[in-house]
């Protein structure tokens, strides 16, 4: 047993109201020893208490979403000079657990075509934003009925450009998300746009006005998920942090679309990730224009 767990024994029965120098005696421990350390005790659980209460802030702050990675990250963004290791016990400590991914959404649509070739083939690198976009639609099952997200993401800053929240994952659905990146990016000729081979992305309109806007187009192999791993990942983390347990929680289309539209503004300018340096992506994207 140490000097500083006999001290901790000792404060807590004299609490009780025994005399001090009967356990200095028991315990072998001179009276200044024993002050010094509970003196340096009471300190380091005042530092936790105060940490504690930073990152249950955190916590609370990102809707019980951030993890130990992501809470230590935000801690140093504010200044704070502590170790991952105590981070990670005070949360487990605390009963602080982020939510933890479920299986990603696979998905294939359309018929094997031969419109665009496969030009990324995986290659997801960039030095700057505007580089290469990526696509995909997904699905979202309620009692009332389903509805499907398309967004536009940017494989620089993991930023979502643009999206559409429909009952139908239809045309229109694809030219409205389009009409959206192009009214906030208007100049993108020579960027690179992957997605599967999705029917939505083979139809003469999609191809047509990414021609017109220069853009290449490229399409993954068929049914491979990893050839757009970046969309999936973007997926994964929007129905584990907003959708996954909250099914009830929305009673209707446009309940859930309010809260689709105020996810994907956390997510653009709060949600911090390691890609973008701990910074979240649109403060990635200025900062990096800044710094070129």
């Amino acid at each position: 047993m140490t000097q500083g767990e006999k001290a901790a024994i000792i404060k807590e029965l004299r609490e009780e109201g025994y005399q001090l120098k009967h356990f200095l005696k028991a315990m072998h421990m001179a009276k200044s020893t024993y002050y010094f350390k509970i003196s340096k005790k009471d300190v380091v659980v005042e530092r936790n208490q105060k940490l504690l209460e930073e990152i249950k802030s955190i916590f609370d702050l990102h809707k019980r979403r951030y993890g130990v990675r992501r809470v230590y990250q935000e801690l140093k963004n504010r200044g704070y000079k502590v170790n991952h290791k105590r981070v990670q016990r005070l949360m487990h400590e605390a009963g602080l657990a982020g939510k933890r991914p479920k299986e990603k959404y696979h998905s294939y649509k359309g018929e094997v075509g031969k419109i665009a070739d496969n030009i990324i083939n995986r290659d997801f690198s960039t030095t700057a934003h505007l580089q290469k976009w990526t696509t995909d639609v997904s699905q979202f099952n309620f009692s009332w009925g389903k509805c499907y997200i398309s967004p536009v993401l940017d494989m620089n800053t993991n930023e979502i450009i643009s999206y559409d929240l429909s009952m139908s994952p239809n045309l229109e659905q694809i030219e409205r998300m389009l009409n959206r990146a192009f009214e906030k990016f208007p100049s993108v000729e020579g960027l690179i746009f992957p997605s599967d081979q999705g029917w939505q992305y083979q139809h003469a309109y999609y191809r047509k006005t990414l021609q017109e806007h220069g853009i290449i187009q490229s399409m993954s192999r068929k049914g491979n998920c990893y050839d757009n791993c970046i969309m999936e990942t973007f997926f994964g983390r929007l129905k584990n942090e907003m959708y996954y347990g909250y099914e009830k929680a929305y009673s209707s289309f446009e309940e859930f679309s309010k809260a689709v539209e105020e996810y994907i503004n956390y997510y653009n300018n709060k949600r911090i990730q390691a890609k973008t340096k701990w910074m979240p992506p649109v403060q990635y994207r200025i900062a990096s224009m800044c710094s070129a």
